[in-house]
């Protein structure tokens, strides 16, 4: 027997309107609520009748969207700049979190009864690697963000990591910065953004001539502003001598910074400080924080019309897309 809405609403201790409600992703419903009735519909499997015109078109006008996490700053404003660009095609979003890039909810994820509501997912794997690129062959549109894994059977928009991070440390160096930290490094990781951004800090070291030094690079387990704080206290515990910070990401960078200050350092006078992302809170620190927008809001643009297309037209081949970065200079590098 076909499980039913009755079905749901029973398990879910909800009306069935409710559960309508839920279904057709109506914007005025509890969370608790929300997810009491996902819950329900993933452990009876329920699969959905789509309304008449979806049935006509193919097509329900709701896309995925899973990323590791939304408490990181960097994730919500993707999230947000996915909505606004999905908001102007008439596309509604539905976003799973992954759990902070758990590999294996990520893969259980990729086969989840809720994307049946969808038209296709614009993905984010954190925790997944290159030995998971069969996980990708799924049967429904998927656009792949980030830099997990390259060469895969979907559509990938990424950005420039190495460059845009060879960037900032020269940023540093054109600033007469020659003892350069590094915090956010992932110790033995060769693909991910923590290994682009520290092979492009490399890059621009060796160009300007400057001796990578080991002692300088910090290593973190996440990317979140304890552990900017906590590489900084390292770093300053361990005696060695330093100019500047390039934090790996945003919050890595602000969280070295408070520690700075606590520690009588002058930003930009004693330490100069730049950061990657191009957060909106950056430009409200004290001082403002130096970073490196990577194209956020064209990576948001490009992924939400990429994956139209592909819905469109499922037999193209994989394609891979980079956006542009820019440099943004602050009150942390004295621009």
């Amino acid at each position: 027997m076909a499980v039913t809405l009755h079905d749901v609403a029973t398990l879910a201790g909800v009306s069935i309107k409710t559960v309508s409600n839920v279904v057709n992703d109506y914007k005025h419903i509890r969370p608790t609520t929300r997810e009491k009735v996902l819950a329900a519909i993933d452990t009876l499997g329920y699969q959905p009748n789509i309304s008449a015109r979806s049935l006509r078109s193919g097509k329900t006008g709701v896309i995925g969207l899973a990323l590791p996490e939304l408490s990181l700053s960097y994730f919500a404003e993707l999230a947000d700049a996915v909505i606004r660009a999905a908001e102007r095609r008439h596309l509604v979003v539905l976003i799973e979190q992954t759990a902070g890039g758990d590999r294996e909810r990520e893969i259980e994820m990729l086969s989840s009864p809720r994307l049946q509501l969808t038209d296709g997912l614009i993905f984010s794997p954190l925790g997944m690697s290159s030995d998971d690129v069969g996980y990708l062959n799924v049967s429904y549109p998927l656009v792949l963000l980030g830099e997990r894994i390259f060469g895969g059977p979907t559509d990938h928009v990424t950005m420039r990591n190495v460059e845009a991070a060879k960037a900032a440390t020269a940023h540093l160096i054109a600033r007469g910065r020659t003892r350069i930290a590094v915090i956010g490094a992932h110790e033995g990781e060769v693909v991910g953004s923590a290994a682009l951004r520290l092979r492009g800090y490399l890059d621009a070291l060796a160009e300007a001539g400057i001796e990578p030094d080991e002692s300088l690079i910090r290593y973190v387990g996440l990317w979140h502003r304890l552990d900017g704080a906590q590489a900084m206290h390292e770093l300053l515990d361990s005696g060695v001598e330093f100019d500047a910070v390039f934090g790996l990401n945003d919050t890595l960078a602000l969280g070295a910074m408070r520690v700075l200050q606590e520690s009588g350092r002058r930003i930009p006078d004693d330490v100069a400080v730049i950061g990657f992302d191009g957060l909106d809170e950056t430009k409200y620190s004290l001082p403002t924080l130096s970073t490196v927008d990577p194209g956020r809001d064209e990576i948001a643009d490009m992924a939400v019309d990429v994956l139209v297309e592909r819905i469109a037209n499922r037999d193209a081949p994989p394609r891979q897309y980079l956006t542009d970065f820019s440099v943004i200079g602050r009150e942390s590098t004295a621009d």
